[in-house]
């Protein structure tokens, strides 16, 4: 990708699945990188992984007194931003009459609060740096209805209308765009389904088979290079066709 190389970037739950592969693909392209993680293990795994990282920042992206204090720590670092990939997210799978009003608070503070303190801060120094690109990450779950995942679904929906926003107001200065994946098969989709559900999906989705951590970061890698430099306020689907015919809608 073009105009990749030295770019300052902060990649949020930097140490998962997707994470750690958007990490490495934008070390390939000669960025600096910094990762911020609330899973010390996973950091733990990431430093030996990625020895070319930046940096690693541990911290919890719902608490918006620690996010200030990350970007402190970022700013200590880098002196600056040039892309943050907004990835943090988590999703607990249970029937909507189960949610639990922490449940679903739990769910919002990181999937859509932890979006929108990181974006904010990163923001405001993209506006007194210049310029810069924010990437969050959205869900097809933000676009269709799904069963089981109505915490999720709704705390989605709000990160692709928070990015249409926000690309309205940061721009020319700032672009902002939202990925957002099907299914990626990552840990935390692993630990939901079972074998049979998961064949069961790779039968229904067009290109028959899941996605893989790769296949967002090089979308993430994209969107944040001068290859996208007309591109802002969108959500970009990378599903394998999915939800192209409705198919998500089937339990």
């Amino acid at each position: 990708m073009r105009g990749l190389k030295d770019k300052r970037v902060l990649i949020t739950g930097g140490a998962g699945s997707i994470g750690a592969a958007t990490a490495r693909r934008f070390l390939e392209e000669g960025s600096r990188v910094v990762v911020l993680d609330r899973d010390d293990a996973a950091c733990l795994c990431i430093q030996r992984d990625l020895p070319g990282l930046h940096g690693i920042i541990r911290a919890d992206v719902s608490d918006a007194q620690a996010v200030q204090l990350v970007f402190d720590e970022l700013d200590a670092l880098m002196g600056g931003l040039d892309v943050l990939i907004n990835n943090a997210g988590i999703s607990i799978r249970h029937p909507f009459v189960d949610i639990t009003p922490q449940e679903w608070r739990q769910v919002m503070d990181v999937n859509l609060n932890g979006v929108f303190y990181v974006a904010q801060q990163a923001a405001r120094r993209m506006l007194a740096g210049g310029g810069g690109v924010i990437v969050n990450m959205g869900s097809t779950n933000g676009l269709m209805g799904y069963h089981y995942y109505a915490d999720y679904n709704a705390s989605k929906a709000g990160v692709i209308e928070l990015t249409r926003s926000m690309a309205l107001e940061l721009a020319p200065t700032i672009r902002v765009n939202a990925v957002c994946p099907g299914f990626i098969m990552t840990p935390m989709q692993e630990a939901e389904y079972t074998p049979e559900m998961r064949r069961a999906f790779e039968n229904k989705v067009p290109l028959r088979r899941l996605g893989k951590p790769e296949d967002v970061a090089a979308l993430f890698a994209f969107l944040a290079s001068d290859d996208a430099s007309f591109i802002t306020g969108q959500h970009f689907v990378i599903d394998g066709g999915e939800i192209a015919g409705g198919l998500a809608s089937q339990p």
